[in-house]
């Protein structure tokens, strides 16, 4: 619906919302760097009003850290969720196992999480697989995270789980084969307008009750 604007408007937004948050020191100025994509990075074709671009193009992306285990202080009474890339369930996430404290947040280069973010793993077994934050949380290095920015992050999970096997294929190293944070953000996004993104949304999870109602 041409009413509804284009992927490139939204892109645009972006990019906006991306220069105020590089003035108020929320970003740094590379997170501003795009890098067009090319023909053969093209894996389909995409509807017209939709745009290619890269998942660093459509939010703040960042990993966690693991705290020491040999300083109790990190860990001992600690209430803030930290989650390992076992726990991600390619759905909402609302605990995890281990807590760490506030300490822990503050010397440890852990990236606090906002409710909304979305997760995906980066290493070993669990590569590609995601879940959106229902709380604020923090991870360990395994994990990265993205706030998306004018992106319906269902859309941008359902992508990601879609999207496994390329990232398992992405992974790099033997017994313990990874993606960094430089192959997420550099990996082609088909972006759709907002409005387009939370229809798809709807039809794909209508499939999927239907799906999971056949199993019963």
């Amino acid at each position: 619906d041409p009413k509804e604007g284009t992927a490139e408007e939204l892109l645009e937004e972006i990019r906006k919302e991306k220069e105020i948050l590089v003035k108020e020191g929320k970003l740094k100025k590379k997170d501003l760097e795009v890098k067009p994509i090319e023909d053969d990075e093209i894996p389909f074709e995409i509807p017209e009003g939709w745009r290619w671009c890269r998942l660093g193009e459509i939010g703040s992306w960042g990993s966690g850290a693991t705290p020491a285990k040999g300083k109790p202080e990190y860990y001992t009474n600690g209430n803030i969720p930290w989650l390992r890339t076992g726990e991600l369930n390619n759905d909402y996430v609302y605990d995890s196992e281990i807590k760490v404290t506030q300490a822990a947040l503050d010397e440890c280069s852990l990236r606090m999480c906002r409710k909304g973010d979305v997760l995906i793993a980066m290493y070993g077994a669990t590569i590609g697989k995601v879940a959106i934050a229902g709380i604020e949380l923090t991870t360990n290095q395994a994990c990265c995270a993205c706030t998306p920015l004018f992106i319906y992050n269902k859309y941008l999970m359902w992508y990601l789980m879609a999207s496994k096997q390329a990232f398992i294929d992405l992974g790099e190293g033997g017994a313990q084969p990874n993606i960094s944070r430089e192959k997420i953000v550099a990996f082609p996004f088909a972006l759709p307008p907002l409005a387009e993104q939370k229809r798809i949304v709807a039809k794909v999870e209508e499939v999927m009750r239907e799906i999971e109602g056949m199993k019963k």
